[in-house]
């Protein structure tokens, strides 16, 4: 499977984005799916995750309560809406997939990445 990132841009502290991720050339409902961000000069951080039915759910302390993680396995698409944005918040914002029913939280978990969208929060 491939995927495709969409949707990061340039928005205002306090402000709201949602990013995409579609999914192509494989079975969409085979993956667990997650979103993870890396900052220049940092590690790539988990941010958010979620089971192949879309059921459960996990997300970063930073990010509980801002942001959301969903799928749309009709459309093979993830989702990440984002709310209450920070200038912390600045990186590349990157979706995977892992083989299997339940999310996972690691970088090292996942084997499929798609190209990253930058969201920058100007403060």
């Amino acid at each position: 499977v491939q995927l495709q990132a969409s949707g990061g841009g340039l928005v205002q502290a306090g402000g709201s984005l949602k990013l995409s991720c579609a999914a192509s050339g494989g079975t969409f409902t085979n993956y667990a799916m997650g979103w993870f961000r890396q900052a220049p000069g940092t590690e790539r951080d988990f941010v958010a995750s979620i089971s192949r039915t879309g059921g459960s759910t996990s997300y970063a302390d930073s990010m509980k309560g801002r942001f959301t993680i969903s799928r749309d396995n009709a459309k093979n698409t993830v989702y990440l809406q984002m709310n209450s944005l920070k200038p912390e918040d600045t990186a590349v914002y990157f979706c995977a997939a892992t083989i299997g029913p339940y999310f996972k939280t690691r970088p090292g978990e996942y084997s499929i990445w798609g190209q990253g969208t930058l969201v920058t929060v100007s403060s």
